[in-house]
């Protein structure tokens, strides 16, 4: 059924979430082993003000009040209200749901991943064999409505929770495309998630990272172990649509081709400043060809790996300006389940670079419309295969 509909051109704030992906760059045990250096300072802050606004709540307000709620509602207003994008707290519920993102361990849903473009939670791209591609969402569609319900107006993570249920119940997404609405109904089904994998095309291993697990880069050293015995010489390191994850998994990747090299260096205002570096004697692929191919959802953790690649020139990058999400979030612990992730730190590439809100230009710059990503035209991993192969 299609219809036609005109969108609020009102502009949606917040994060780009990768479903995948993304998560977000996370320094997950701090600086040292788990080690926190905090500043011993503390600012007095007179709260007696939010204690008048209770009390006149309390007293003239026409109806019951959970205090419960309201103690919530006041956490989430005063860190929203430092203005931080990637600064939030989050209740135990969605503490949890975050965890679950950040691993892979999203259930059932009609796989898609999904992120903020122009203003608007659009589709980036639909996994193969999961219900959305079978039923003929696209790469580039507006998520517009779930279950009849306009989500346009929310976060991705936000639009992500309710497309999710249990396996084998129904849900209705609604798109729109070329400002038409077009309704799909779907069964979800149970999404197999996997956070990196590698295929080949004669010497040539393609690595597919989709996210940064805490074990993602070990995962990957334990895959290029059987890389001589395949012939393979050259590599083509994928990170498209990567929203990021653990820096200690980019790092852990990272010394496949950086022998004990500098990775980043994190700068604090309240932390202590920290040079990552690479392990020594894993770098089986220092000398192997690489092309790393990156694009506007590649962020964080992702840029780590391809802003390093490219500061020792152990890669050629190509494919599209990075997202430029240049700072390190902490997980904190409130105590009751629920979680403050905050931004720390900003961090730095080995040459000293940036990349905070402008992110990394590659060294040849190829697009890769919607329309080629629907008709499975590659015209990036076209360029980097081209380039191996010279």
């Amino acid at each position: 059924e299609e219809k036609q509909v005109k969108l609020s051109t009102a502009i949606i704030v917040g994060a780009l979430v990768a479903l995948i992906g993304a998560v977000v760059g996370i320094n997950w045990n701090t600086w040292f082993s788990g080690t926190i250096f905090s500043n011993k300072s503390k600012s007095v802050v007179d709260w007696s003000s939010l204690d008048t606004v209770y009390d006149k709540l309390a007293k003239s307000y026409n109806g019951d009040i959970d205090t419960a709620v309201l103690v919530e509602g006041a956490k989430e207003g005063m860190v929203a209200a430092i203005g931080d994008k990637y600064t939030k707290y989050m209740s135990p519920d969605t503490a949890s749901d975050y965890y679950d993102d950040l691993h892979g361990n999203v259930g059932a849903g009609i796989g898609v991943e999904m992120g903020l473009r122009e203003g608007y939670i659009k589709v980036l791209r639909t996994l193969p064999d999961n219900p959305a591609r079978r039923a003929g969402i696209l790469a580039g569609d507006i998520i517009y409505k779930v279950d009849d319900e306009e989500v346009w107006n929310l976060t991705a993570e936000e639009i992500s929770k309710k497309v999710r249920g249990e396996a084998g119940t129904d849900v209705k997404v609604t798109v729109v495309r070329d400002k038409k609405e077009i309704d799909f109904e779907l069964v979800r089904e149970e999404i197999n998630n996997v956070s990196a994998y590698v295929d080949y095309d004669g010497d040539i291993a393609i690595i597919t990272v989709v996210r940064f697990d805490n074990n993602t880069g070990k995962k990957i050293q334990e895959m290029t172990s059987e890389f001589k015995d395949k012939g393979v010489d050259k590599v083509i390191l994928d990170l498209r649509d990567n929203g990021g994850g653990y820096v200690s998994a980019a790092v852990d990747l990272l010394s496949l081709w950086l022998d004990g090299k500098e990775a980043m260096e994190q700068k604090s205002k309240h932390y202590e400043n920290y040079v990552s570096k690479t392990s020594s004697g894993k770098d089986i692929l220092k000398d192997t060809k690489t092309v790393v191919l990156v694009n506007g959802s590649t962020a964080s953790a992702s840029e780590i790996v391809a802003g390093a690649l490219q500061s020792y020139s152990k890669a050629t990058l190509v494919g599209e300006q990075t997202f430029g999400k240049g700072v390190v979030q902490t997980l904190l612990q409130i105590g009751d389940g629920s979680v403050l992730k905050v931004t720390t730190a900003e961090w730095f590439t080995p040459d000293g670079s940036s990349i905070n809100n402008v992110g990394i230009t590659p060294d040849h710059v190829v697009e890769r419309s919607y329309d080629d990503i629907n008709k499975m035209i590659d015209p990036q991993m076209k360029k980097a295969k081209e380039i191996l192969r010279e």
